[in-house]
């Protein structure tokens, strides 16, 4: 055997070796994918930082006797007035549920002035912290409580509604909510990313070998997650891990889009397709690494946020991009190869043929941004300032209870009872204090402007609990000024509960904002001086990516209350649109800029004016672009219909950004300002200057 044909023979090897490794990682994640969603965690807790009141008052409630309370609010209504069968039922189902549950107290029906609602907290710590508990013990409340309700025809109590509320209702329904996501989620991912591939290919075969594969990163990525988790701890929430599929899914596809269309050029100039995939791997491998490296390095920078949740989406959005490359840079070109030409069917790219010539969008695009570039680039910059405006109408704070799309019964039971009970809060405020001041807090509390009722509650390891009822509804602004006064009046205590969770969760966004966006923003532009090797190029794509982040934010404004009916903004939701439009929108400007240098490296040989390689990279890479940020947006616009607000207004920023980036800012706005600035986009660099003029060659003497 000849060397040639032993290297044929290697060559013919690779593919297969590439196919197998992956089989075998993939069964070694396998069994570790499978316990994610047993490590996932929804508690209000598990998204504030530890150094935040309420978490504190959380810790220590668990080590008091009994461990943590689950607390529940056990209503029920009448419109027309409670009757005397009413209450009896009530009392009778009440005691059901005191004898077959452990009980920190013998519930006590508040009757309201109107006599239409009788509300019962009850409080447990059977639970403890397990969810799984708490969950059980909610259901069997509601199915016990429920006895007494509309069915209950026997006992003459008819029209009788009775809701079961309180925080570990609330809990209890967004888990059963996350928990519904990853199906629902993972499906409608998968199916909207088929669709497009299919109208983008337009191959039966094609469209299905990037989504198998981006369906092995996905579980790749689940078994990544979990071993992160055990060996460090990192948070993992129904949001991240939601957020984690979409990236991989989106990412991965806006990667094989590249590859696939740079293979498919490489087909036509080579005849075996192992050598045209080198040559493919060879021309987009280096953009996609650093396209990759780049929002890898944007989502690493929230581990500089103290909130739980916002720190542990950086690593799990990480691994899902990394877990993305690494299969569509080996196993995708891998099965492309072992596949050949017929993959491509019925367009396949024969050997030594010219594509068909077509009129290109993106070159019509590019010919109106270049002809009058300051123009188009003063009214993209005034559309974008104009959409951001928008962010003004942005709702408040997104209350507790206004987190679900649709209304479960823990909300209903809020609503009832904020009508039913107009002069109190139905929500308690825990007040953690030292026992050997307890008096003292308790006199203090009572005091306080705001504060209906308090008493005191377990007392362990030092500490005395202290129940606080205060006359305003939960998370109004009356509640939270009461709360913040508790605060500054009461050195050395803990001031923590539903609302006071919900505040230091606003709080702590606010202190990330102002942490997180600018190691964002400095290392990203880091990346880009280090791959562009100018200063200008980079500050010409963070500036745009910042301007797509307020635009679309602005249209979020616009959208949220008066078309979605949305009643608040989640307090994340700056910080993680403005994390992923940053990155991801970088991202696309790689493949622009990239292109557009080389371009400007080959035309500065030849002596060409600047302006003509931004049009070129413009109408060699839109097409791609544009497919990849269809699919990007496409798949986080799937977050809009998965039932909890905060992925709604997630999902519809980015989706919204990504949208505006691929057709407003890197067709026109970019390539404008690269056309109007010339060879001074890559200043200080080399390609911004001028090419030394070519000395004309001397005659040749005439031969005598």
């Amino acid at each position: 055997m000849g060397a040639a044909e032993t290297r044929r023979t290697r060559r013919r090897a690779i593919p297969w070796l590439l196919l197998a490794l992956w089989i075998g990682v993939l069964a070694l994640a396998s069994p570790y994918a499978s316990k994610l969603a047993d490590v996932q965690r929804n508690q209000v807790t598990d998204y504030l930082p530890a150094s935040a009141d309420s978490t504190r008052v959380a810790k220590i409630q668990h080590r008091l006797p009994g461990g943590e309370s689950t607390e529940l609010v056990v209503v029920y209504h009448r419109d027309g007035g409670l009757t005397a069968a009413d209450r009896a039922a009530a009392g009778e189902r009440l005691a059901t549920i005191a004898r077959q549950h452990r009980l920190t107290g013998t519930p006590r029906g508040v009757p309201s002035r109107d006599g239409t609602t009788l509300m019962y907290p009850v409080a447990s710590n059977e639970p403890g912290t397990d969810e799984k508990k708490r969950d059980a013990l909610v259901d069997d409340v509601r199915r016990i409580a429920g006895d007494a309700g509309d069915s209950a025809d026997t006992k003459g109590t008819a029209g009788l509604t009775v809701e079961v509320g309180g925080p570990a209702a609330l809990s209890t329904d967004a888990s059963e909510v996350y928990a519904g996501l990853d199906g629902p989620l993972l499906y409608t991912t998968v199916a909207v990313v088929a669709v497009l591939l299919i109208l983008i290919y337009r191959s039966p075969l094609l469209w299905l070998v990037p989504l198998v594969v981006a369906g092995s990163a996905d579980f790749l990525s689940m078994g990544v997650a979990y071993g992160l988790n055990q060996a460090f701890g990192t948070t993992i929430s129904g949001q991240s891990q939601g957020v984690m599929t979409i990236l991989v899914f989106g990412a991965g596809t806006d990667y094989a889009l590249l590859l696939v269309s740079r293979y498919r050029e490489e087909l036509r100039r080579h005849e075996r397709p192992y050598d045209a995939m080198r040559a493919a791997l060879r021309g987009c491998g280096p953009a996609v690494l650093a396209s990759s490296g780049t929002v890898a390095a944007g989502l690493l920078c929230l581990l500089a946020a103290d909130l739980n949740s916002s720190r542990g989406m950086g690593p799990l959005g990480t691994v899902g991009v990394l877990c993305a490359l690494a299969t569509m840079l080996t196993l995708l070109p891998a099965v492309l190869v072992l596949l050949g030409r017929r993959v491509f069917w019925p367009l396949v790219p024969a050997y030594g043929s010219t594509p068909k010539a077509r009129r290109s969008l993106f070159a019509a695009m590019g010919t109106s941004a270049g002809r009058r570039p300051r123009t188009v680039l003063a009214a993209g910059a005034v559309l974008l300032g104009a959409l951001a405006l928008g962010a003004l109408n942005l709702p408040g704070a997104l209350k507790q209870q206004d987190t679900f799309v649709d209304r479960p019964e823990s909300v209903a039971a809020i609503e009832t009872l904020a009508r039913a009970y107009p002069e109190r809060s139905a929500q308690p405020v825990d007040v953690i204090t030292p026992a050997d001041r307890a008096d003292a807090t308790l006199a203090t509390v009572r005091g306080t402007h705001g504060v209906v009722s308090a008493q005191r509650g377990r007392t362990g390891g030092g500490w005395t609990e202290v129940s606080v009822i205060t006359a305003a509804p939960p998370q109004s602004a009356a509640e939270t000024a009461t709360i913040k006064e508790l605060r500054h009046a009461l050195k050395g205590s803990y001031v923590g509960g539903p609302s006071a969770q919900q505040l230091d969760l606003l709080d702590t966004n606010a202190r990330d904002r102002l942490v997180v966006v600018p190691i964002v923003l400095l290392s990203v532009l880091l990346i880009l001086v280090a791959l562009l090797r100018s200063l200008v190029a980079p500050l010409i794509l963070v500036a745009a990516v910042v301007a797509v982040w307020g635009a679309a934010l602005g249209i979020g404004g616009l959208v949220f209350g008066p078309l979605l009916g949305l009643h608040g903004t989640d307090p994340g939701l700056g910080l993680l649109s403005f994390v992923f439009l940053v990155a991801l929108g970088v991202d696309y400007g790689i493949f622009l800029m990239h292109r557009m240098r080389e371009e400007s490296r080959s035309i500065k040989e030849h002596g060409a004016e600047p302006a003509a390689a931004a049009l070129t990279a413009l109408r060699t890479t839109g097409g791609v672009i544009a497919s990849a940020g269809l699919v990007l947006a496409a798949t986080f616009a799937v977050l809009v219909n998965m039932g909890l607000v905060p992925l709604v207004e997630l999902g519809f920023v980015i989706a919204v950004g990504v949208l505006l980036d691929t057709f407003l800012v890197r067709t026109y706005l970019v390539t404008s300002a690269s056309v109007a600035l010339g060879r001074a986009v890559w200043w200080p660099g080399r390609l911004s200057r001028a090419p030394e003029p070519v000395a004309p060659r001397p005659a040749p003497e005439p031969v005598s």
